[in-house]
């Protein structure tokens, strides 16, 4: 499974801004989709998970300001971030889940100013 991460930038605070991932290969039987990142000096953190059914989860910090979608005909996972903060400054990356593995996208860089 390959992934190929889009979008992200530079954005002021309380703007918004859409990341897109795109599977390729072997994508057949791909549950869990995410979106990840990691700030500079901190671990990577899991930001919003899309199961294969559709249901979503999120990290605290960003609950009621990103929401993650997957178009399961095109093969992509989407987070779309609004509202954002200084702090949600990182790279992200997209994940994929498959018969036990975890693939991973290249990271895009997203900075808030404040």
């Amino acid at each position: 499974v390959q992934l190929q991460a889009s979008g992200g930038g530079l954005v002021q605070s309380g703007g918004s801004l859409g990341l897109s991932c795109a599977a390729s290969g072997s994508i057949f039987s791909i549950n869990d989709m995410d979106w990840y990142r990691q700030a500079p000096g901190k671990q990577r953190e899991l930001v919003a998970t899309i199961t294969g059914g559709g249901s979503t989860n999120y990290t605290d910090s960003v609950k009621g300001r990103f929401t993650i979608s997957r178009d399961n005909a095109k093969n992509t996972v989407s987070l779309q971030m609004n509202v954002l903060k200084p702090e949600d400054t990182a790279v992200y990356y997209c994940s994929a889940r498959r018969l036990g593995f975890q693939y991973w996208g290249q990271g895009t860089q997203v900075t808030v100013s404040s």
